[in-house]
């Protein structure tokens, strides 16, 4: 979006969108929303960006558009204003950095998803810039305290449109049917992904939100595995993942189920236990720490991610 006029005012101050701000202060789209709200003048609510009463007092505004529909705009003098002048747009930033913009993964995950794009690679050493992640800017680190390897990446990755596509993906932020968004195009989601259509990123077509999670978890952890695997017993009951390594059966139990599913999972829990088979159960409490979750039951199994 360009700049516009207001007409409301008899000095015609110059007014722009966020991003046309973020443009004009040569900083990441997604930095400077991160900023305005760390500022405290625009806050999020359900799928929208708001104005709050500090946003409106630096001359923060609406306006509607048939192609954006409902947007913030700011006055051209901010440009001037001494807190966004005092951006570093030039700051190099880590996965952990990264989180600032989808706090809902973990710096592992956003570490496998940049490994999965090719960027970098994991080794004994830590993670080890790519020639392809050299490309994008990455730079080679160590750390002075642990010797390990890490990378660092220009601040503007961020709103590397590959980058965020996928990052978006794999962040709760997505889950959940979305519907027009009242505001700007949205930066912090991605408007591809709903529950009805669970695609996960190596192509398994899901049936939960859940499953989706845990399908993507185990394929960026390099873990190959089946989905709806058939048990090794006479009853004609399948497992949601299977891990060849380790002969391990992972099952997502569902918040709400019908009771002949329920009684389908009681079963196969009862099948586990009988034959000794190794099984995780996942279930919707776990999201937002299945990193932790699924590593350290995996680890019991000697499985290391």
């Amino acid at each position: 979006m360009t700049r516009i006029d207001s007409s409301n005012s008899s000095s015609s101050v110059s007014l722009m969108s966020t991003t046309a701000l973020a443009k004009q202060l040569d900083i990441p789209v997604q930095q400077l929303f991160a900023t305005l709200k760390d500022y405290g003048w625009i806050e999020r609510h359900t799928d929208a960006w708001f104005l709050t009463p500090k946003g409106q007092f630096e001359g923060g505004d609406y306006r509607d558009s048939k192609r954006f529909g409902r947007y913030i705009v700011w006055p051209s003098t901010l440009e001037g204003h001494q807190l966004l002048a005092a951006i570093e747009s030039n700051q190099r930033i880590t996965a952990g950095a990264m989180r600032r913009y989808y706090p809902r993964l973990h710096p592992r995950q956003i570490n496998r998803a940049l490994a999965e794009l090719g960027l970098q690679q994991h080794s004994i050493l830590g993670w080890e810039l790519t020639a392809f992640g050299k490309t994008l800017g990455g730079q080679q680190e160590e750390s002075e305290d642990s010797g390990a390897f890490y990378v660092t990446w220009p601040h503007e990755i961020i709103d590397h449109p590959v980058i965020h596509r996928e990052l978006s993906k794999q962040s709760d932020q997505i889950h959940g049917k979305r519907r027009a968004l009242p505001g700007e195009p949205d930066l912090f989601g991605n408007e591809e992904s709903t529950p009805s259509d669970c695609v996960g990123i190596d192509g398994h077509q899901l049936q939960s939100v859940l499953q989706m999670r845990v399908c993507d978890w185990l394929y960026l952890a390099q873990l190959s595995h089946a989905y709806q695997r058939s048990l090794p017993v006479e009853d004609l009951l399948q497992a949601d993942f299977y891990l060849p390594m380790g002969n391990i059966y992972i099952d997502c139990w569902e918040a709400d189920v019908s009771a002949h599913e329920l009684s389908s999972r009681l079963r196969k829990r009862e099948l586990y236990i009988h034959h000794g088979l190794r099984h995780i159960e996942i279930s919707p409490d776990d999201v937002e720490r299945l990193d932790e979750v699924l590593g350290r039951r995996l680890l019991s199994f000697g499985i290391r991610c």
